[in-house]
């Protein structure tokens, strides 16, 4: 469609490479994300769970393609760009610490002062600048698109401090609040899909959370009931994985028919028109409300859980502890950290690129103590 993006017509890299003989711009995008260093750590990097908790709890990885393959089934029927979708979808994680939200959260503490961390603007600079794969430019030099699709969030002094290096470039839209391309609004969407549905999986099988407490809430409630009513002896995860397959199912055709009602209404021409206009990919009222209330529901009981909690709090002390001895030890990092002019950047650079396990091995080598103990079966 002429509102899709085409990547015929993309506004291109940043480091002019001519086109590859078999494959779209957005098709060698995923392809060099898919080959990155920072994708395949993805694999020991967590999501609630730390690495060391269980071994079927959801990681990056997992997360990621779980985001990915929800963006390209309801690209396909928006007919939106697959592809493009699917770069953004495997990309959008690659900043983010080990240890989930929670080494998040410590690392910015600890850059306060520098300028704070932003996991969505360090996916940015993972593809821009830290991977390390060709000889004529630093990052992956990817297509616009798809770095505007991996910078989901950015606050104005990032967004400013972006313009000021790439005139009308993926920071712009954060200082004239046009919007992003379709592909981009709805890898966001199936980003918050993907979380809410194996949050509750993840929690259910950690035993924090039960089916009951899920059924306390409309959207839960009424899939349980009617799969209860079509299968009276269904019982244990089945029951479970049941109602999470209808409860996405709901959330990805709500999303098709209200994205596609959108779209119907506003009438956009080209993809430029779509950044002029307000979000068209979108929730129903009732579904946005719905899924609102899951989000809450995971965030009182599962994130915030005392069990969760204690372990967090191990995992910032792990992140707390290494940023203070790289910084008041360079040589502590390997090549290419050590030496920089801005050494707590550097320091960030390193400690967010580290996976769950190699940060708790680090933390151990550098301290003797041993914070994070794996999980007994």
């Amino acid at each position: 469609m002429s509102y899709s993006s085409d990547p015929a017509s993309s506004r291109g890299r940043r480091h002019a490479e001519a086109p590859a003989p078999t494959r779209t711009a957005f098709q060698r995008d995923r392809d060099r994300i898919v080959h990155s260093t920072a994708f395949r750590r993805l694999v020991y990097k967590t999501q609630v769970f730390l690495n060391h908790e269980g071994d079927l709890f959801r990681t990056r990885m997992t997360h990621s393609l779980e985001v990915a393959q929800l963006g390209r089934s309801i690209a396909r029927a928006l007919r939106l760009n697959e592809d493009l979708v699917e770069a953004i979808a495997l990309a959008h994680d690659l900043g983010h610490t080990p240890f989930g939200h929670a080494g998040q959260d410590a690392l910015n503490a600890c850059m306060a002062a520098y300028g704070g961390f932003e996991h969505n603007l360090q996916s940015l600079r993972v593809v821009d600048s830290l991977e390390e794969r060709y000889p004529e430019f630093d990052g992956l030099n990817l297509s616009y698109e798809t770095r505007e699709g991996i910078l989901k969030h950015c606050s104005r002094a990032n967004a400013q401090k972006l313009e000021s290096r790439e005139p009308e470039g993926v920071g712009l839209r954060f200082l004239d609040l046009s919007q992003p391309s379709l592909e981009a609004q709805l890898c966001n969407l199936a980003d918050e899909i993907a979380y809410n549905a194996h949050d509750i999986d993840d929690g259910v099988r950690s035993g924090l959370i039960t089916v009951d407490q899920l059924s306390s809430m409309a959207l839960f409630r009424g899939y349980r009931e009617e799969v209860l009513a079509e299968y009276p002896d269904l019982q244990g995860r089945r029951v479970l994985y049941e109602v999470i397959r209808r409860l996405l199912s709901a959330q990805v055709y709500d999303v098709i028919r209200n994205t596609q009602a959108a779209l119907d209404l506003a009438r956009p021409q080209t993809s430029d028109d779509v950044r002029r206009m307000p979000a068209l990919v979108r929730f129903g009222d009732q579904m946005r409300e719905q899924s609102t209330e899951l989000k809450r529901f995971l965030m009182q009981n599962l994130y915030r859980h005392p069990q969760v909690t204690r372990t967090t709090g191990q995992a910032q002390q792990v992140i707390r502890d290494l940023f203070d001895a790289y910084s008041a030890d360079e040589a502590l990092m390997p090549e290419g950290f050590a030496g920089r002019a801005d050494r707590q950047r550097a320091v960030a650079d390193y400690i967010a690129g580290m996976t769950d396990r190699f940060a708790a091995r680090e933390h151990e080598r550098l301290t003797g103590q041993r914070l994070l103990e794996p999980a007994t079966e």
